[in-house]
């Protein structure tokens, strides 16, 4: 009898004891199922597993067809960039806090787990944006993100200076601390703490969430998701500016640069138990009231 998964990539927060379990015990269920398991290099050497396949997260993306990653968004964030490359399912053992992206409970992983390999699951195409710093006309750096991409000073609390441009027409000028450009996965993350919207999944749009604006009529805006954004920095900016990709990618900007922000030709391919329901996992990460009747 097929399959529909058969080799299955184990990725874990390192150093982290309950990650840490939950690979142990995710190894040992799946390898007594006869399922070829491989896990990640960076975790699997502080495993007291006999015989582990170690790859690196690029070979899992080859290799594997489904990905079991065990830790918060944010661990979960630097994994999805990665594997977004490659055709490839990945879920998420929630060993975080709030858990947008990470489906299971870590006391509870095997009951569900037996669906979704049985194929009793539902997947969802998430789609990832690209950052590209240009200096001069040149390509100076580039990096994806999940989240969002937010263009921000190096310092705290340092007002900079830029232009808005979308698919080529002007939008508007902006002296502020920054601005966030989110995707629908990311509008709970940072954007929502900055007073963006909350977009929901299927939603083709990005999010501009200005950072401290020094006007009181600048608000955030969702455009297309397949519009290009432009942000053409100021000569009398400081030096020391940035692009953050996800909070863990660093590109660094010079006054008179050009960051174009796009969609990605990569998705993410997020597989989720029968009953996940989005709304139901805003109104508990969120602390929503539930129905009144």
């Amino acid at each position: 009898m097929s399959r529909l998964y058969n080799t299955i990539g184990l990725i874990g927060k390192p150093q982290h004891e309950g990650a840490k379990a939950s690979i142990e015990m995710l190894h040992q269920y799946l390898t007594q199922q006869d399922y070829n398991v491989v896990t990640e290099a960076t975790v699997a050497r502080s495993l007291a597993i006999d015989n582990i396949e170690v790859c690196t997260l690029n070979e899992i993306g080859e290799k594997a067809d489904l990905a079991i990653v065990v830790g918060g968004d944010g661990y979960m964030l630097g994994a999805a960039r990665v594997l977004s490359n490659y055709d490839i399912g990945v879920i998420g053992v929630n060993r975080g806090n709030l858990g947008f992206l990470t489906d299971l409970a870590p006391d509870n992983i095997t009951e569900p787990l037996e669906h979704i390999l049985a194929g009793k699951s539902r997947s969802e195409q998430r789609f990832l944006i690209e950052a590209e710093v240009y200096r001069h006309g040149k390509l100076k750096s580039a990096n994806s993100a999940v989240n969002e991409a937010v263009l921000h000073a190096g310092k705290v609390a340092n007002m900079i200076e830029f232009e808005v441009y979308i698919d080529g027409s002007f939008m508007f000028s902006q002296r502020s601390d920054g601005l966030i450009v989110s995707t629908p996965t990311g509008s709970t993350a940072y954007s929502m703490s900055a007073g963006g919207p909350i977009l929901t999944p299927k939603l083709n749009a990005l999010s501009l969430v200005p950072m401290f604006p020094h006007t009181l009529t600048s608000r955030p805006i969702v455009v297309d998701g397949d519009s290009e954004i432009k942000l053409v920095l100021a000569n009398e900016n400081y030096e020391n500016l940035q692009v953050s990709c996800d909070g863990h990618v660093i590109l660094a900007v010079m006054p008179g640069d050009q960051v174009i922000i796009k969609k990605s030709p990569n998705t993410l391919r997020l597989v989720h138990p029968l009953d996940h329901n989005y709304f139901n996992v805003l109104r508990n990460k969120l602390s929503w009231g539930n129905k009144l009747y």
